[in-house]
């Protein structure tokens, strides 16, 4: 390797592959002589070898052009950034100074590496070409080969939330920022045609970041800069898609998010442009709040406010083998964790890692789920459902539906009361999920002892809405799996992951993205999930327990407490 003069990203390059890695003899004897025992870096080499190979990369990489990097040492490099959590700038450092590194790289004490612009091409180009599980999925046919992971077994999900790389912004900064981003997008793209339809007065409205402090003060001044940077926004746009206006300006990012942006936050009544109030923009689920992320969503959760995505991790557990993470998916913050899980699942039978049992909370398990895991995937699907929130079974002291005979094949349903139904109709709810609808005849309803424990309609008519069978029955059979001993004691096995989120986050900052879009957080997110699990690997092969949940000093006085 060397330092490049030529900027990586205008370089034309052609890979060059390798067939051999080995550590170079000088490189060895310093390695051994400051670390005898080794650390955790050299072992990847000791234990795992090279882990990478140049050939694996080989269809990322033109034929010809000026020899690239090897792609199995930047892969190399980029595991190690993620396992000790280093910058770009920080990582192609360590390349050139650590005795340890160039240990696993197999190079050259004077090898003074390669620029660090390198590593960020590397990355694009794994997006580029739709490579990103890459390396993950690399280090688990390791994990393979090593008999430390295979189908079958035991697995638990969990999921998170990701801050994106953008600030929080307002709906004021926001429509500001994203036309300032446009301007500037414009500037470097078009000039001579931006300073033909700009007038220097823009350059103090938007030439600043916004903010809340440079922003109006007062209901009425903010309103009317809201109205000022509309009608500037508006002018740009419609120059920008005038027919005289460079084709090309109309696909820049930056103008497709001004469009969008504009579309949610205006609108045009009788030629006229306003500003839409909060109760008539697009909910959090379309609404893009940053032009730097606009992947990127606004969500909540109990207590937890945030904008960015949501991160699912689902990993092994097994007494005789390593937890290892099999699976990493990344969705925006406002997908429910139910989306998800068929995702989950899909993956994994793609990959040949299927479990035989799936361990997951409350949101990852519906009615169609348990049928579908269980028909589809053979994946016992093990977690608490929802319970049910009419007040019948609420209170304890009402009939729910659990309480009603059903004689599917005879569409027949027996009230408490020993009545049967008087319709029954298949029907959708208000998400579109199939449903079927039993009604009971107002006459019986009427004059039933028991309608105070049925019904507090006013129209004395009991109607209970009942999943299709499949569904149904499997959701009454899981609540009352969930009542046993043996549910209790399979579910609790499920915390074991939170414990694998807690690390990602402290030692990888997986909270928190690195980059912005969905797809580069994606690659983040698979990227720590591969440094989790070769240090995992490492460990187990090094003969270390895994890590039992810590207890304090004063804890440990009262061993039958703890």
């Amino acid at each position: 390797m060397s330092l490049t003069s030529c900027p990586p990203r205008r370089c034309s390059v052609s890979l060059r592959p390798s067939d051999t890695y080995q550590v170079p003899e000088e490189t060895a004897r310093v390695a051994r002589a400051i670390y005898p025992d080794g650390n955790l870096v050299m072992q990847v080499y000791d234990e795992l070898a090279m882990l990478f190979d140049d050939h694996d990369f080989a269809d990322l990489f033109p034929i010809q052009g000026q020899p690239a990097e090897s792609p199995a040492r930047l892969a190399l490099v980029t595991l190690l950034q993620f396992m000790e959590g280093l910058t770009d700038r920080q990582a192609a450092d360590a390349v050139r100074t650590r005795i340890d590194w160039k240990y696993l790289l197999c190079m050259e004490l004077t090898d003074s590496g390669f620029h660090h612009t390198v590593l960020s091409e590397f990355r694009t180009r794994l997006l580029t070409h739709e490579a990103e599980r890459r390396l993950f999925e690399t280090v688990l046919d390791c994990a393979r080969s090593h008999g430390l992971l295979n189908a079958g077994g035991r697995q638990r999900s969990d999921s998170t939330h990701v801050l994106s790389a953008v600030h929080a912004m307002t709906r004021v900064e926001g429509v500001t920022e994203t036309l300032r981003h446009a301007l500037n997008t414009l500037a470097t793209a078009a000039p001579e045609w931006l300073r033909a339809h700009t007038t220097s007065d823009w350059v103090d409205r938007y030439g600043p970041r916004a903010s809340a402090y440079r922003l109006p003060k007062g209901e009425a001044k903010r309103r009317a800069w809201v109205d000022r940077t509309g009608i500037d926004g508006m002018a740009l746009l419609n120059a920008v898609y005038a027919e005289s206006a460079p084709p090309e300006l109309q696909r820049l990012h930056a103008v497709e998010t001004l469009r969008q942006v504009w579309v949610q936050n205006f609108m045009l009544t009788e030629g006229k442009l306003s500003w839409r109030e909060n109760d008539n923009i697009p909910p959090s689920t379309r609404y893009i709040g940053s032009p730097y992320d606009t992947d990127a969503r606004y969500a909540t959760k109990r207590t937890t406010a945030w904008t960015g995505y949501k991160v699912h991790l689902t990993e092994t557990y097994e007494e005789e083998r390593p937890n290892l993470i099999t699976n990493v998916e990344t969705t925006t913050a406002t997908v429910p964790d139910d989306a998800v899980t068929a995702c989950i699942h899909a993956s994994l039978a793609e990959r040949g890692l299927l479990p035989d049992k799936h361990v997951a909370d409350t949101g990852y398990v519906n009615s169609k789920l348990l049928v579908a895991s269980e028909a589809t995937y053979g994946v016992e699907l093990i977690g608490p459902t929802r319970s049910d929130n009419r007040w019948q079974a609420k209170e304890g002291s009402g009939f729910s539906a659990h309480d009603f005979v059903v004689d599917w094949e005879s569409q027949q349903a027996i009230c408490p009361s020993g009545k049967p139904n008087a319709s029954w109709a298949p029907a959708l709810d208000r998400v579109g999920n199939a449903v079927v609808k039993i009604k009971f005849a107002t006459t019986d309803c009427r004059v039933c002892a028991s309608r105070t424990k049925c019904t507090r309609s006013k129209i004395p008519r009991r109607t209970i809405t009942l999943r299709p069978q499949a569904q149904h029955e499997a959701l009454q059979a899981n609540r009352q799996r969930e009542r046993t001993e043996r549910f209790a004691e399979e579910y609790a096995r499920r915390a074991g992951v939170e414990g694998t989120i807690a690390q990602g986050v402290r030692s990888c900052r997986m909270r928190r993205s690195r980059y912005r879009g969905m797809s580069k957080t994606h690659l983040q997110h698979l990227m720590t999930a591969t440094a989790m699990n070769v240090v995992r690997m490492l460990r187990w092969l090094a003969g270390e327990s895994k890590a039992e949940t810590p207890v304090s000093a004063f804890a440990r006085l009262y061993p039958l407490a703890a």
